[in-house]
């Protein structure tokens, strides 16, 4: 597996990719998916074309060995720390290996490129789950709850109305 920064002719593939990890019936080939929570998008080219080339913002790719993107995440540079986000593996390539290499590879692109102190990111609070994957990799819960934008569909249409945002955070600066 190989690591590299999106560019402007990924967007589609990152879209793609995205959709099919947690949303529709594709994202029931893998454990990730969020089709029992929303429906509708969950980004689109706008937000991905964004977050490619908005300044401190970069998106990650995992690449397999025949050059193919098996994964995506997003990372934004914020006051002291980065934000993890839009993270996606391909639903048939779930539990691979490769979304912990990406996570890994990401907690190392915002130490090293940005310093950056800690990572944090939101979960919905519905996905025990992936919290529980989380943790495994050494990420806290904070107890910081958010709402869930209801009413804005770019990131979907919930299917039920108790959805929320928990903080999770790793300390990931060098010793």
């Amino acid at each position: 597996m190989t690591f590299r920064a999106a560019d402007a002719a990924d967007v589609p593939a990152i879209v793609d990719l995205v959709q099919s990890a947690y949303r529709g019936d594709s994202s029931r080939a893998g454990w990730t998916t969020e089709a029992d929570l929303l429906d509708g998008q969950r980004t689109d080219p706008a937000m991905v074309a964004a977050a490619i080339t908005e300044p401190g913002s970069t998106v990650l790719l995992a690449l397999d060995d025949a050059g193919a993107i098996v994964a995506s995440a997003q990372l934004e540079q914020r006051d002291g720390y980065a934000y993890f986000g839009m993270f996606a593996v391909d639903p048939g390539r779930q539990r691979g290996g490769f979304g912990a290499r990406l996570l890994g590879e990401a907690e190392r692109f915002a130490r090293e490129e940005w310093d950056a102190a800690e990572v944090r990111m939101t979960v919905i609070v519905q996905r025990e789950d992936l919290i529980a994957w989380y943790e495994r990799h050494g990420y806290a819960r904070t107890g910081e709850i958010s709402p869930f934008p209801y009413g804005d569909e770019r990131f979907g249409v919930p299917r039920r109305p108790d959805l929320a945002f928990e903080t999770l955070v790793k300390k990931v600066e060098n010793a």
